[in-house]
């Protein structure tokens, strides 16, 4: 087995992979605390995006093209380390647990379509949640004045809108509803990218630290769509923003189950639950990519001018700092 994965090393040296052999295994409590700072920094993310609320410089940076291509870097940098890295670290760890390469590669390619039927699921229960789909973040399109005149008039109410009082209550509680709902949906999505840059991290820490960046990259619109249907409703910078930080708190929920799954397997070093690991993951991430945020990108870019060239930056970029970490 040594002198397989000797050979696999020298097969492909561009890769510069670091291969999981019996005298390199994982040890989780390695880099966990790196790990768990990754993604707590990457789930803080979203307070960036609701500190909007306080500056009206940032709100009208949002723009719809910005945000594309912001997702769109994301999407591209996930996949390719989805790929390049994940899927092949959970090939060559059922290797290491004693399986032959054929068996090894189906029991990845299972774990990473098992990965991709989860989000499946996840997102059948987002919608079930978010039956109007607003996660998308379509307030994208508020303007500074409309927040302004709603807070104003939030606080001080005038006699023409107690006169329409009822109309106005409704459509403040629709979007307060928009607001607590898309801090569902994505505080939802984000526990498998905590997982994810977990796991990624304990298996390399410098594929951990450029995943965790490009999360936090869409992390930071994400908490500008939660925080501003609640600014816009209640008119109270505060409460959006809290908001917005609570929506990216269970990415480290994620990295404390995938924490607690490796230590309770029985062995810290299985390399089956390693295996399995790396192949859901990877299957998460390229189902994120494709159901959640290309999608996304393109309904802020329907004419595609920088949707999927920022998708291919990504990719890039993700590729450069594979090559520059293992010069």
């Amino acid at each position: 087995l040594k002198s397989v994965l000797q050979n696999l090393q020298s097969d492909f040296p561009m890769a510069g992979l670091r291969r999981l052999s019996v005298e390199n295994k994982i040890d989780v409590d390695e880099h966990a605390a790196l790990a768990f700072g990754l993604v707590i920094c990457a789930g803080a993310a979203t307070g960036i995006g609701a500190a909007s609320v306080f500056f009206k410089q940032l709100v009208e940076l949002a723009s719809k093209k910005v945000l594309a291509v912001g997702i769109g870097i994301s999407a591209g940098v996930m996949l390719m380390v989805s790929f390049v890295e994940i899927i092949i670290k959970s090939h060559l760890a059922f290797m290491d647990a004693g399986y032959e390469d054929g068996a090894a590669f189906a029991f990845a390619l299972l774990a990473f379509f098992v990965g991709i039927v989860f989000m499946k699921l996840l997102n059948a229960l987002v919608h079930l949640l978010d039956r109007d789909d607003l996660h998308h973040c379509p307030t994208v399109e508020v303007s500074v004045k409309d927040l302004e005149s709603s807070a104003v008039d939030a606080a001080t109410p005038t006699n023409e809108a107690q006169e329409a009082e009822k109309a106005e209550k409704s459509a403040i509680q629709k979007l307060e509803r928009m607001g607590l709902n898309t801090a569902l949906a994505i505080g939802l999505h984000n526990l498998p990218e905590g997982l994810a840059t977990f796991i990624a991290t304990l298996g390399d820490p410098t594929v951990g630290i450029t995943l965790a960046v490009a999360i936090a990259i869409h992390n930071i619109p994400e908490g500008l769509c939660v925080a501003l249907p609640v600014y816009y409703a209640k008119g109270r910078r505060f409460t959006a923003f809290l908001w917005g930080i609570l929506s990216g708190l269970s990415e480290p929920v994620g990295a404390i189950i995938g924490y607690l799954i490796i230590k309770f397997s029985g062995n810290d070093l299985d390399q089956t639950v390693y295996g399995v690991l790396f192949g859901l993951v990877a299957g998460m991430m390229v189902a994120i990519v494709l159901y959640e945020l290309v999608p996304t990108a393109h309904r802020y870019d329907p004419e595609d001018k920088v949707a999927t060239n920022s998708c291919v930056a990504g990719m890039a970029i993700m590729a450069l700092s594979l090559i520059l970490f293992r010069v």
